[in-house]
């Protein structure tokens, strides 16, 4: 994170702040690791998912309408080991959730939202990925929009989003407001600064997308710096799959020297989007948490903000079983984790209602039991999915590892049923040997997870010699996880 210890913050009565409430340190990157840590020094890992203010768990947030159920909610959440929401400002699906309307003039119950939202969140040591705007609906219901040129608003057609100067103002005005309330607390995790940046947003063209990140963090940071003297963590998300057909777009995704961390939405037509069974998606998250890292910077964090089965649901108007959906969340989670991005990926529900599940909750909670195992402010991984070597061809292999660390995650291919569609928790047990290039000679301690029940399976330690990590991990019916550490 960028360090401003030679600004001053600007005086507290000239700030619209928000109200007193529970403090959270701030969160920020790793100054020797491609992770995220507090600004007290404490490892810092976002779980969580997408979440939205007109969906059922926060809906009753506007206009005070059930707060006591939205609390009741965090606090699950909190229990669970969430510990970030990405969200968006306003929710432009309908009409009666603008954060301005007309443009310019801000919602005063939008506000008293956010203000409670932020307030709750700090009580349960919940922080939020904020992104300003609703991109996919606001694109959608353009004609409603207060941004809309024929509805008063400053933008003649929503290819000009990011290219009109009088856009540009108003965006900047939003951002200033949010800045000045709520930039303060450390509930504030981070800004993904534009929701999917396209070129369809600035022109059908890709020319522009460093420009805009360039004006957005700058107008972010500048205010954050001067008001509070630091600022909070930026990144810009993309729809993944733009990164193959505008390949340009990775300079300023991935490396962009003003940003802080990258993320991208995990999309894939044939698993991700349409899983047939809970396998394959997890195989195609490993192979875009790598290609991800190939591109970004060593030490730059990398997470998906933004996966689930999209076509599944929205074009085929199917709510996949909660058995299914249940293994193909943790899976993909444990895949990203394992592959070396931080934490496990965010949810995008993709539900009737869009509420994650109980089980989904349970295998979050039981990642981050596995968390503590790893050291991650010292942890510079690097993806090792195709150098770690397994005696067992039958299992898709995810890991990372630097000198001293390591996380490997084993996923049975051979193990299906139910038409081939879920694991079988009673498949013949397979002995797997794993060897891990790179670590350092020494003395190390090595423990495998039981993914599932959120538990150790066993503990022991273990002598390398000749920088290879080589051991055996007995009877694995359909996962396991590892975590080697140096001692």
């Amino acid at each position: 994170m960028r360090q401003a210890s030679i600004l001053k913050p600007a005086p507290a009565s000239k700030i619209s702040r928000l109200p007193d409430s529970p403090s959270l340190p701030w969160i920020q990157v790793a100054p020797d690791a491609p992770y995220f840590i507090t600004e007290d020094g404490q490892p810092w890992t976002p779980v969580g998912q997408n979440d939205a203010i007109t969906w059922p768990e926060l809906e009753g947030l506007f206009r005070r309408k059930n707060l006591a159920a939205v609390e009741e909610y965090l606090a699950y959440l909190s229990q669970h080991g969430v510990t970030c929401l990405r969200l968006m400002l306003e929710y432009a699906q309908v009409k009666h959730r603008y954060f301005e309307k007309p443009a310019g003039t801000f919602n005063p119950s939008m506000v008293k939202l956010w203000d409670d939202l932020f307030a709750l969140c700090a009580k349960y040591g919940l922080r939020i990925l904020l992104t300003p705007y609703d991109t996919f609906w606001m694109w959608l219901k353009w004609k409603y929009h207060p941004y809309n040129k024929n509805l008063g608003g400053p933008c003649a057609g929503r290819g000009q989003w990011l290219l009109c100067p009088d856009t540009m103002a108003v965006i900047k005005a939003r951002l200033t407001f949010v800045v000045e309330r709520w930039g303060g607390s450390g509930v504030l995790f981070a800004w993904d600064l534009w929701n999917e940046m396209h070129p369809a947003h600035m022109g059908n063209s890709s020319e522009s997308f460093s420009r805009v990140a360039t004006e957005l963090s700058e107008h972010v940071r500048d205010l954050e710096l001067r008001l509070y003297g630091r600022s909070h963590p930026q990144t810009v998300s993309i729809f993944g799959p733009i990164l193959h057909t505008h390949p340009d777009t990775a300079d300023t995704i991935f490396r962009h020297p003003l940003l802080d961390f990258a993320s991208t939405h995990f999309y894939d037509a044939k698993t991700i989007d349409y899983p047939k069974n809970t396998v394959d998606s997890a195989i195609k998250v490993g192979e875009l948490v790598r290609e991800a890292l190939e591109h970004a910077p060593e030490n730059r964090p990398f997470f998906d903000s933004e996966h689930g089965p999209i076509h599944l649901f929205k074009d085929k108007k199917h709510t996949l079983a909660p058995e299914f959906d249940d293994e193909y969340f943790r899976h993909i989670q444990w895949a990203h984790l394992a592959s070396g991005a931080a934490g496990g990926g965010m949810r995008w529900p993709n539900r009737h209602p869009h509420t994650l599940t109980p089980g989904m909750r349970v295998a979050q909670k039981n990642l981050t039991g596995f968390l503590d195992l790893i050291h991650w402010p010292t942890f510079r991984r690097k993806n090792l999915n195709q150098e770690i070597k397994v005696s067992e061809p039958s299992f898709a292999v995810f890991g990372c590892a630097d000198g001293q660390q390591a996380v490997v995650w084993f996923l049975r291919k051979d193990a299906l049923y139910q038409r081939k569609r879920l694991m079988d928790p009673n498949a013949a047990p397979l002995t797997v040997t794993v060897e891990i290039p790179g670590l350092q000679n020494g003395h190390y301690q090595i423990t495998t997870w039981n993914t599932l029940e959120g538990m150790v399976r066993e503990q022991f330690e273990l002598e390398v010699q000749n920088a290879s990590c080589s051991f055996t991990v007995p009877e694995v019916r359909t996962d396991v996880a590892v975590a080697v550490v140096k001692k």
